[in-house]
């Protein structure tokens, strides 16, 4: 038997590549293969087996109930079309998000959990999330926020009636700081469904109440079943405050004791079961400290510069310190004009009144003390504290905590309706069982 020349065996080798190569191209294929079509986008296996991996890891570590594969494969993939369809409509608004603005946020977030951005770094990637992944995360939750607050939180209203039927109705049954810690289920009705759809949504929700009335896991099952936002979370939405719970809720929850379930609810996003987790009650007088306070301001100009101005504002310390009026003073030379005619008064201020590089000095300040130059966006001032007072304004504290919760909650309504309106408007194609 005869071989093939070194010539030949090349000429064969040659030929043969191609077909290797498609035969390892279909291979990769079927590794990584489309699971949703999301309008002009897709969502890939190896992009949902990334983020179920993810989701185990954190509800591991939470000592979380795990919910069978399948299940879980299902409600993270429904996540990630719903991310997909907000993230392309983001895209379309024109929505970025620059690494400079990325950086800011993550920093505060190291920050408010104690760390350094290197040890930050550190922790992500202990619980298996490389830090470049995590950053996108954050990129694409930044871009969503962003994308709420266009289409749905700017448009959110609140009247001064609105205001005062909350403070009367929470005044006769319970304090407006009272909060409750709420899990929920939603079984999610599409926008104008059809009454089939609707008698299916609630046989559903209600075959959900009788598996927890015979002892099913609240939040499993929130985890197995439910639409809502924080299905994954196990349902938990966290502590809301009396005035921000959702209006069909509004009179149930303060009356049911803690593990109580409600019946499931209708409304217009679908059929809602609660569960009152716990409840605390707050106090309701609110007392802010206030402070009387002058100042004088100069600005930098282009004769003018930094370093001159705070030169200029150092000896006329030096002459309140030795005695000089210090309004009359600041009626000659400061430059805000509104306050100069006062002798620098800015009358009494609140906390989160002025800019937080003033309100630092001043609180730092005993009355009568004068402060040495210092900076704000604004320019160089001098300040003296006055006097300070203890003042009792609990009634304006429940206006503008009923404002806020009306606000929150109209937001959450309106944002509910809205992922429902984009989600039954996109085109979505399920391949998970190709």
């Amino acid at each position: 038997m005869k071989y093939p020349s070194k010539l030949l065996f090349g000429m064969l080798l040659v030929c043969l590549l191609p077909a290797y190569s498609v035969a390892k191209q279909r291979e990769i294929i079927q590794l990584d293969h489309i699971v949703a079509v999301v309008n002009n986008d897709v969502i890939t296996a190896r992009e949902l087996d990334a983020k179920i991996s993810q989701v185990k890891n954190r509800l591991a570590s939470q000592n979380a109930p795990m919910p069978d594969d399948t299940i879980l494969q299902k409600q993270i993939l429904e996540r990630m079309i719903m991310e997909e369809i907000q993230l392309q409509l983001a895209r379309d608004s024109g929505i970025r998000v620059g690494d400079e603005q990325l950086n800011k946020v993550i920093d505060n977030i190291a920050q408010q959990n104690g760390m350094q951005l290197e040890q930050f770094r550190q922790a992500i990637e202990q619980e298996g999330l490389t830090f470049k992944k995590f950053r996108e995360e954050i990129r694409k939750e930044i871009i969503i926020s962003q994308l709420r607050k266009n289409k749905v939180e700017s448009k959110i209203l609140v009247s001064e009636q609105e205001v005062e039927n909350q403070i009367a109705r929470l005044e006769s049954q319970s304090a407006l700081d009272d909060e409750f810690r709420l899990a929920h289920i939603l079984v999610a009705v599409p926008e104008s469904a059809k009454p089939e759809q609707i008698d299916a949504a609630r046989s559903k929700a209600d075959q959900i109440m009788a598996q927890l009335k015979f002892g099913a896991d609240f939040q499993q099952t929130a985890i197995s079943v439910s639409d809502g936002e924080r299905a994954l979370q196990g349902g938990d939405l966290g502590w809301v405050k009396r005035g921000q719970l959702p209006t069909i809720f509004a009179d149930t929850i303060p009356k049911m004791n803690m593990n109580d379930i409600t019946d499931p609810v209708r409304s217009a996003s679908g059929f809602h079961i609660i569960k009152l987790l716990d409840k605390r009650t707050n106090k309701r007088s609110h007392k802010i400290q206030q402070t009387l306070v002058r100042h004088i301001l100069m600005r930098p100009s282009e004769l003018s510069g930094d370093a001159e101005t705070q030169a200029k504002l150092q000896r006329i310390y030096q002459r309140i310190v030795n005695g000089a009026d210090f309004g009359e003073i600041a009626k000659a030379s400061s430059a805000d004009t509104a306050s100069a005619v006062d002798g620098g008064n800015l009358g009494w201020v609140v906390p989160g009144k002025l800019v937080p590089e003033f309100e630092e000095v001043m609180n730092r300040l005993q009355p009568g003390e004068v402060s040495k130059p210092f900076k704000s966006r604004f320019g160089w001032h001098i300040m003296q504290v006055m006097s300070r007072r203890d003042r009792d304004d609990t009634q304006e504290y429940l206006r503008n905590q009923a404002r806020s919760q009306i606000q929150k909650r109209k937001i959450e309504e309106e944002t509910q309706n809205w992922l429902r309106l984009i989600r039954d408007s996109s085109y979505v194609e399920y391949r998970l069982n190709e």
